[in-house]
């Protein structure tokens, strides 16, 4: 490979067609199917998969075929598949198969953007494009197509790819079992897959992703009257609603510490994973948490940097997101309201069993209610956690290599909190597999909230370290290095410890 040949390749695709396709795609208001109930009929969803089909069907790339799948009833999913390009049938190439993943629904608009800025709508400062769905995930197909193409354009080789765009993915991915089971004789099995959607904690080297937690949550309502009541007459007579909820909540979270107090919601915390925080946090300082946007005189939730990266990735904990039955302040009245609901989101540790904490969540908070209430939990996400299988030695090099050579910093490992419900699915569905989980949602991109960005020379340098690794895939399959590594390496060296 000429490395700086690749790296103008990348860079130019970026500046002259993946950024304005980007512009484009921020504008659409595609949320995903939790956050839009009609998607269907309202025609974002299609119209941002037809963008993205329409662009990947305009690339040169010999031999490709792009198809919009869509079952019925279930959102639409981009399936690519780009065939092997100087292999060899006999040592195993051809049939070698890179899955590059990434999604296409986008989070809700969120209150407090900046002026100017707005969740559909794009802008571009300096070196960062603003707007919903940028990041998360709108850039991975653009990304994933460039990689192949910088190694199409140098004639070098890769190994078959298949590219999995779907439209579900911040809803939980509940459509997306369906479609790599339909799809699973196209698919094959794959020795290596590829994730553009997670995180990197800085933008000076290449992160990989090594954990990801699961997700519980649905909706708590607590009910005590049929409508509401003077409340001079009714308190001290009628418990608020409001308070049996603070304490049903005080059941699962310690409202001091914010620690979640029932241990079948913890798991034990693999010695290696424990390691990789400490040297994460030994690399961020006090990055670990000053890339949040603070307000003046608040801290963290901890003073020990390496505790709060496993905060983050290996231990639960409980935001409550939304809420019902509490009138805005300005027409508050002194009324005792008859409900309080409030939508819980509860992170896993990622080995943890979604359908099993939430039966705990139910066990929990539905037992014995305070003053008889009427309480109510409604489920709508069990998405499965994720940790990394042992890493081969061919990938733990070309990565190393491939942040070297993008960012001129070795690569470092990491995992994330939040879920990406796939990576589950496919640990499960292809044990043999090697994992790439990687991203460009660093400090202050701010995923889901308001001024969400895209580090745009961060897209151009994961572009570039995915087509190294494409490349180093090839070279390593033909030596049969990528068939079951994963797998043996496991169960013999690090059995649940992981990589790295």
């Amino acid at each position: 490979m000429d490395a700086a040949k690749t790296d103008r390749f990348i860079a130019e695709a970026w500046d002259e067609d993946i950024v304005p396709q980007l512009v484009e795609y921020i504008r659409i208001p595609n949320k995903s199917p939790l956050f839009d109930p009609q998607w269907k009929r309202n025609g974002y969803m299609d119209a941002a998969t037809r963008q993205l089909a329409d662009w990947a069907r305009a690339q040169p790339i010999a031999g490709m075929s792009v198809e919009v799948v869509e079952l019925e009833g279930r959102t639409p999913l981009i399936y690519i598949e780009v065939p092997a390009s100087g292999a060899s049938a006999g040592d195993g190439t051809a049939e070698d198969t890179v899955l590059l993943y990434g999604h296409l629904d986008k989070q809700p608009e969120m209150t407090g953007w900046a002026d100017g800025l707005g969740p559909w709508t794009p802008v571009i400062r300096g070196d960062k494009l603003y707007g919903r769905g940028g990041a998360d995930d709108g850039y991975a197909l653009f990304g994933s197509l460039t990689a192949i193409r910088s190694l199409r354009e140098q004639g070098l080789p890769h190994c078959r790819c298949v590219i999995l765009i779907e439209a579900c993915e911040e809803s939980g991915s509940y459509d997306l079992p369906y479609y790599v089971d339909h799809l699973a004789d196209r698919i094959g099995k794959p020795s290596l897959v590829v994730c553009l959607d997670s995180g990197c904690a800085n933008y000076d080297q290449l992160w990989c992703t090594t954990s990801l937690r699961g997700l519980a949550g649905g909706n708590l309502k607590v009910s005590v009257l049929e409508e509401g009541v003077h409340s001079g007459d009714a308190s001290g007579i009628v418990a608020s609603s409001f308070r049996i909820l603070r304490q049903l909540l005080s059941r699962l979270e310690d409202e001091l510490t914010g620690r979640i107090v029932v241990e079948d919601l913890h798991v034990e915390i693999p010695a290696e994973r424990r390691r990789q925080a400490q040297r994460a946090a030994e690399v961020l300082g006090t990055a670990v948490w000053d890339k949040f946007p603070f307000l003046p005189g608040m801290r963290p939730m901890a003073d020990d940097l390496a505790e709060l990266v496993l905060n983050r990735t290996w231990r639960p904990a409980l935001s409550v997101t939304g809420a019902d039955g509490l009138p805005p302040l300005s027409s508050a009245g002194n009324v005792l309201r008859p409900f309080t609901a409030v939508k819980l989101s509860l992170r896993l540790p990622p080995t943890l069993d979604p359908k099993k904490a939430s039966e705990v969540l139910r066990r929990v908070l539905l037992d014995k209610p305070p003053y008889g209430a009427r309480v109510e939990l409604e489920l709508e996400k069990a998405s499965t956690g994720w940790n990394a299988p042992a890493l081969a030695p061919w990938l733990e090099q070309a990565i190393d290599r491939a942040s070297r050579e993008t960012f001129g910093a070795p690569a470092m490992y990491m995992g994330e909190g939040g879920s990406i419900p796939f990576m589950g699915m496919l640990g499960d569905k292809f044990p043999g597999a090697q994992f790439m989980i990687t991203g460009v949602l660093g400090p202050h991109s701010n995923a889901h909230g308001p001024n969400e960005f895209l580090h745009i020379p961060t897209g151009k340098r994961v572009t570039g370290a995915v087509a190294r690794v494409i490349a180093a895939h090839f070279h390593a399959s033909g030596k049969g290095l990528t068939r079951g590594v994963a797998a043996q390496a496991g169960q013999a060296q690090f059995g649940d410890h992981g990589c790295c």
